[in-house]
């Protein structure tokens, strides 16, 4: 299986070893005088990008490159794995430590720790693995699953709601995927709670975080993505989560919600007001209630949980 990436994507950016250097007729002191000048960039030992492309990548494509040198470097056969293949997939990498690379061997030895590299140990399926441009990088549905046994289950629900959102993945996919082998692997505990809250519906990063602050304190499941239409049955347009028997909804404001949706010449203070007023439109046809969440909001779950239980409560009432 082989990959939509294109070539020039960023994560693909060219990487040089010491050695490329030397033969380019560096020397190891105008090697380290350049990565103090900031013309170049050491990603590890041994490993350089210009610097100035480094400073324009993103935080994905920094740790994309950390990966590629990982395995470039690597002293046995390995995949890239768990969080250092969602760039690849270009999926969100938010709440995952971005410090260390992540391998997973192809001998079945033990894996180790070492300096920026994590390696895994795993039986790898010949369907687990995508050909990214000559990178061996896990599939998305391999990954998926393989990114419930990090530390953060509210960043991997943000990772599995995207790849199930871009049709990357299935439910059906993982569930059979994880029936296979998966259940014996360590920290695998959270998979299934992760993947029963994944919802293919889910369009951004915010919407998958207020899913798991949802669950996380206890609130009342809301559904995503309601489309809300008038006497005529006419789209007047979609609200981010509701609650309809409680005549209540939910916006989440992110700023790429603006940036995404906004129209051919439109700036994103014309897009902010379009999208005030099709609220109104929307309160207007149902009388129900908006909660306006926003990233600080998922900053502090109890907070936010307190003020919506709130609101809701009353409108129970």
């Amino acid at each position: 299986m082989t990959t939509t990436l294109s070539p020039d994507h960023p994560c693909l950016t060219a990487i040089r070893s010491r050695r490329d250097l030397l033969a380019e007729g560096y020397a190891d002191t105008t090697i380290r005088a350049a990565v103090r000048a900031g013309v170049l960039h050491r990603i590890r030992h041994g490993t350089y990008v210009d610097g100035r492309v480094w400073e324009g990548l993103d935080d994905a494509a920094r740790h994309a490159l950390l990966a590629r040198a990982a395995y470039r470097s690597a002293r046995t056969a390995s995949v890239i794995s768990h969080a250092s293949a969602l760039p690849f997939h270009e999926a969100p990498v938010w709440g995952f430590d971005l410090t260390e690379a992540h391998l997973t061997r192809d001998d079945h030895k033990a894996g180790r720790h070492e300096s920026g590299v994590q390696q895994h140990r795993g039986l790898v399926l010949p369907e687990d693995v995508i050909d990214v441009h000559g990178l061996r990088v896990m599939s998305a549905t391999r990954t998926a699953l393989e990114v419930t046994t990090l530390d953060s289950p509210e960043a991997a629900l943000v990772a599995i709601c995207f790849l199930l959102h871009t049709e990357q993945t299935t439910p059906e996919a993982l569930l059979a995927r994880l029936e296979q082998s998966i259940t014996t692997w360590p920290d695998t505990l959270s998979t299934r709670r992760i993947l029963g809250l994944a919802d293919a519906r889910i369009e951004s990063p915010l919407e998958a975080r207020f899913l798991h602050l949802c669950w996380l304190t206890g609130l009342p499941a809301a559904t995503p993505q309601v489309e809300i239409r008038d006497r005529d049955g006419r789209l007047i347009g979609r609200v981010d989560f509701a609650w309809p028997h409680l005549r209540a909804f939910a916006e989440l404001d992110g700023t790429e919600k603006y940036l995404k949706y906004r129209r051919p010449g439109e700036t994103v203070a014309e897009a902010v007001a379009r999208e005030k007023s099709r609220e109104d439109r929307i309160r207007e046809i149902t009388g129900w209630r908006c909660i306006r969440l926003t990233w600080a909001d998922m900053a502090s779950p109890a907070r936010t949980a307190a003020r919506i239980r709130a609101v809701l409560s009353g409108l129970a009432a």
